[in-house]
């Protein structure tokens, strides 16, 4: 297959140069390497087009190098670059990449190196600490290894009023979609079906993300960021999350249609992913978040996170539906991971709202979980009209178990260990607010239901 790359790229410039307009790609396969998004220009995928990830290795080119970044110390490889995907646009402004047709990312690599901070505490989950150095260094390898691949499908950087909508994105790499630094985002629509992160949102302002189903077993499904990628703490704020699905299910079944369950774990050792998450970054904060009316299948639970700095306040969850939970239905942790530069704060967590949210057939190890710091507690949470539904069956010595707060740990339900209760397990959270929640279980658990550790309750 010819590569269109250059009459691709060639058709934007022109398009840009006559201030603005549309990009065609017809029915049919077309090949790619680099396409560098202009301001003004739309790309659309007309039905039955798939636009195709070159594959360096077999077709003769390679991706637009990653480009230098001299803040590249507090996050992955994979966050601090960008020109090194198939789609890409920086410093652009009213930019679209639109359906009905496909992206198949099958030239793109999910791997990249971790980052180069030198303390390195918290830097994977604690389930990986079995791996073995072969195993971990496939997983992240050395940055000379990512000469010439691209490892994202679409990926923006401070881009101003951009659309990504009606798209089927298959196998998009590290990043399905990366958005950093960007304002007045939309993401509606999506199918994404991918072998690592769906949607990266990170120090981005006023976001929709709207009817989007996202699976993927191997990393987060929506995943709101704030990192130092950019050379500053900027916060992510005033996102919609509404309407969208998101799960687990074996690589590719979504898009087939036979939603597979043969894939038990992810590639850091737990259970499959495919969840709504803010957070592990978190060093400029969140601010003003609503994630509703979404639906939750075969994936790991909600998660808010706090661990590098920053402030998260201002968070309501509501309207959510949860199914075959492979790990905790609810967690929020405030950690003291502090990737950063000398003197980041310990961060914050205050005025979340988790409302109108059902949980059923929860596997039993891990009871929702509210886990701040002495240092810094959870702030006035509000948990109205839940209802947590396990499977049961814990083992009665769970109930004697005490972990510590380890404070420094990557943040997963999973790194306390099997939760000391079958339903709700709080500590150090200053201001909880309980309003009809139910727990309940399909098969006997001898543990007790809750457990609150340094909790200062409010009556609802």
């Amino acid at each position: 297959m010819k590569l269109a790359t250059d009459a691709i790229n060639a058709a934007i410039v022109a398009a840009h140069a006559r201030g603005g307009g549309e990009v065609v790609l017809p029915a049919g396969r077309h090949l790619s390497f680099s396409i560098r998004l202009l301001s003004g220009v739309t790309l659309r995928l007309e039905e039955g087009c798939v636009l195709e990830a070159a594959d360096p290795a077999r077709h003769g080119g390679a991706y637009d190098p990653a480009e230098p970044n001299p803040h590249d110390l507090w996050q992955d490889f994979g966050h601090s670059h960008w020109h090194n995907s198939l789609i890409w646009g920086e410093d652009v402004e009213d930019v679209a990449i639109i359906g009905p047709g496909r992206i198949d990312g099958a030239g793109l690599t999910r791997e990249g190196p971790g980052s180069r901070w030198r303390k390195q505490a918290g830097e994977f989950p604690l389930s990986m600490a079995g791996l073995s150095a072969e195993a971990m260094a496939e997983l992240s390898p050395r940055v000379e290894a990512m000469a010439g691949l691209g490892n994202k499908a679409i990926a923006l950087k401070r881009v101003k009023r951009a659309r990504i909508e009606g798209l089927t994105i298959s196998r998009g790499g590290h990043f399905a979609v990366l958005a950093t630094g960007c304002e007045d985002l939309i993401l509606r629509d999506l199918v994404v079906d991918t072998n690592r992160d769906g949607l990266d949102i990170d120090a981005c302002r006023d976001v929709l993300v709207a009817g989007c189903r996202v699976n993927t077993p191997n990393d987060d499904a929506i995943v709101l960021k704030s990192s130092l990628a950019l050379g500053e703490p900027i916060a992510t704020e005033n996102v919609i999350i509404e309407h969208c699905e998101v799960s687990g299910f074996d690589l590719g079944t979504m898009l087939d249609g036979t939603f597979g369950r043969t894939q038990q774990v992810s590639p850091d050792q737990d259970r499959v992913t495919g969840r709504i998450k803010l957070g592990t970054e978190s060093n400029g904060g969140f601010k003003d978040i609503t994630i509703r009316d979404c639906r939750f299948v075969r994936s790991r639970g909600l998660a808010l996170e706090v661990v590098d700095g920053g402030t998260m306040e201002n968070v309501v969850c509501e309207r959510l539906h949860l199914r075959e939970v492979t790990t905790a239905p609810i967690f929020l942790r405030v950690g003291d991971r502090r990737r950063g530069p000398e003197g980041t704060p310990l961060g914050a967590m205050r005025n979340i709202v988790l409302r109108d949210i059902d949980a059923f057939d929860v596997l039993p190890d891990y009871a929702a979980t509210l886990a701040g710091l002495p240092a810094s507690p959870i702030q006035d949470v509000t948990l109205s009209n839940i209802r947590l539904s396990y499977r049961g069956g814990g083992a009665a010595e769970w109930s004697e178990r005490r972990p510590g707060d380890l404070p420094d740990a990557y943040p997963e339900p999973s790194m306390f260990g099997p939760s000391p209760v079958c339903g709700l397990w709080a500590r150090h959270v200053d201001g909880l607010r309980i309003d009809n929640l139910t727990i309940e279980t399909a098969t006997p658990d001898p543990r007790p239901e809750r457990l609150f550790e340094n909790v200062r309750e409010v009556a609802a």
